[in-house]
């Protein structure tokens, strides 16, 4: 008896070990191929451990490993078991994002097609042929006379917000705290629901409204505790999912987005209504092309406009606030010259108004640059390239190999921004902006690649903090926790406990 359970567990040591060495078989690759290597890897998870187990996101891991190797142009690390790869120096990155595209045309966080059909055609998740195609169609939509149109949508909704905030201020005294990416995210699902379809968004309709785009961006953008699990599995562990099967987009969002587009595709391909709004824009493309555009395509497209829109803005929007709160004399600066604009324009918030509202430039960049609402950009390579860093150290990266760029860390490094740490929009004034390295400031990303809604996102942030700046004063709340910690599981930054700003009219 004592030989066989012996002989067991023996058995069981051999398998142990093989199984081991298994999963382990490719930790000495950065080794082999001379290219510094992260500390702290684990069999199984590599270096994903803090990512994979939410104590770390994801832009807050790439940004540690930035910073941990100073001198080196790339840092090696692993993704479970398989080599990826950080690059620190900017024309590593120049190389990867423009010079030689095609060898890195795909990003590395994907959707599966058949579980979330609306994430198909966004332009961060697509690649090949079908990502030209459709990036082609919606160049198309954002193009500048197509954006002086989409403006109409903007500045009503501009209104909207100033109602609703005089309406709440009014109803306590003038002065209220607000937890800022939720107040904006009004804003923002207002002007995705008319900018893109030309329907009522009843983001200020209280809490409940069960059309509001607010609640369908917090299913989509703010998740549950089992939500970021599923964002977790479906972009860090997609092995898992695919036993799973758990949508990203949850089903009742993809009814919901649908069921709109095809009430107001109905109306808008009978001609018996036209709109300024994105619809109709593709209404428009599908005459041009001669053909119909598929009505599911159509509302992937229209959920694509809303995604981008909606939470990336809102959060810009709240780490702008949050810098004005912290600094007066930068926020009376912005709003004397709001002030000095409007009076040119008769107190109209029009289009050749905010683009005159050139410190407003200054003051969105450099919150930009001190917060982003994306910490991480991640691509994957397609054709065998050999990377060259400054420093001498070079890699043959092979086809599959992820390659991480810390935009965290890029813009807080001291080697390209002196006295990092500070918030200080003269950074970006005029006489000043030639001297930013290229590639160290990419809160839209670089390259064929770049967000191709850019100018439709400034153009709505411009807007609302316009509306915003000019009659309300901020001020920190003591309920916002600093320094700011960005919170595990999310896809986008998240602060943990809010931006809590207190916000009084003038």
């Amino acid at each position: 008896m004592d030989t066989i359970l012996l002989s067991l567990l023996l058995g069981g040591l051999i398998v142990a070990c093989v199984f081991y060495l298994y999963l382990t078989r490719n930790y000495n690759y950065w080794r082999n191929h001379g290219v510094p290597c992260a500390k702290g890897v684990l069999p199984v998870f590599g270096h994903m451990w803090p990512v994979v187990s939410l104590k770390m996101s994801l832009a807050d891991f790439i940004r540690h490993i930035y910073e941990s190797h100073p001198q080196h142009s790339m840092v090696g690390f692993y993704d479970k078991t398989q080599p990826a790869l950080v690059l620190r120096d900017p024309e590593l990155v120049k190389t990867v994002m423009q010079s030689n595209f095609a060898s890195f045309s795909e990003n590395m966080l994907k959707v599966d097609p058949h579980l979330d059909p609306l994430f198909v055609v966004n332009p961060f998740f697509a690649s090949g042929e079908p990502w030209f195609t459709f990036r082609k169609r919606l160049t198309h939509a954002f193009t500048g006379k197509r954006i002086k149109m989409l403006y109409t949508s903007v500045e009503q909704v501009c209104n909207k917000f100033d109602d609703y905030l005089d309406r709440i201020l009014s109803d306590n005294n003038g002065a209220m705290e607000f937890e800022m990416r939720t107040l904006f995210s009004r804003y923002t699902g207002e002007v995705v629901a008319n900018a893109s379809l030309g329907i009522e968004g009843f983001c200020f309709d209280g809490e409940n409204h069960p059309a509001s785009f607010v609640t369908m961006g917090k299913l989509v953008f703010d998740p549950t505790p089992l939500g970021k699990i599923v964002q977790t599995l479906n972009f860090f562990l997609p092995e898992i999912n695919k036993i799973l099967r758990m949508p990203f987009v949850p089903k009742h969002v993809d009814r919901f987005f649908r069921k709109n587009v095809k009430e107001v595709l109905h109306i808008r391909r009978q001609e018996i209504e036209r709109r300024n709004d994105f619809l109709q824009l593709m209404v428009d493309l599908e005459k041009t092309e001669g053909k119909q555009i598929d009505e599911g395509l159509l509302a992937a497209h229209a959920f694509s406009f809303f995604a981008d829109g909606y939470d990336t803005s809102s959060i810009t929007l709240s780490f702008i606030s949050y810098q004005l709160a912290r600094h007066p004399l930068i926020q009376q600066r912005l709003r004397d010259e709001v002030e000095t604009v409007f009076s040119k324009y008769d107190g109209q918030l029009t289009y050749e108004a905010l683009k005159e509202m050139t410190y407003m430039d200054q003051v969105i960049s450099e919150s930009q640059r001190c917060y982003t609402s994306g910490g991480a950009m991640a691509k994957v390579c397609t054709e065998e390239f050999e990377l060259t860093g400054s420093d001498g150290l070079h890699y043959r990266v092979k086809p599959g190999t992820k390659i991480l760029i810390s935009v965290f860390g890029l813009h807080r490094d001291p080697k390209y921004w002196p006295d990092a740490n500070t918030y200080d929009p003269e950074r970006f004034a005029a006489d000043r902006t030639a001297m930013i390295k290229k590639f160290t400031f990419l809160p839209f990303g670089e390259g064929p690649r770049i967000c191709v809604g850019m100018r439709m996102a400034l153009l709505q942030v411009k807007a609302c903090l316009a509306t915003f700046i000019r009659k309300y004063a901020l001020e920190i709340s003591p309920k916002t926790q600093e320094p700011l910690k960005m919170q595990p599981g999310s896809f986008l930054t998240a602060v943990i406990g809010g931006i809590w700003v207190s916000v009084k009219r003038i």
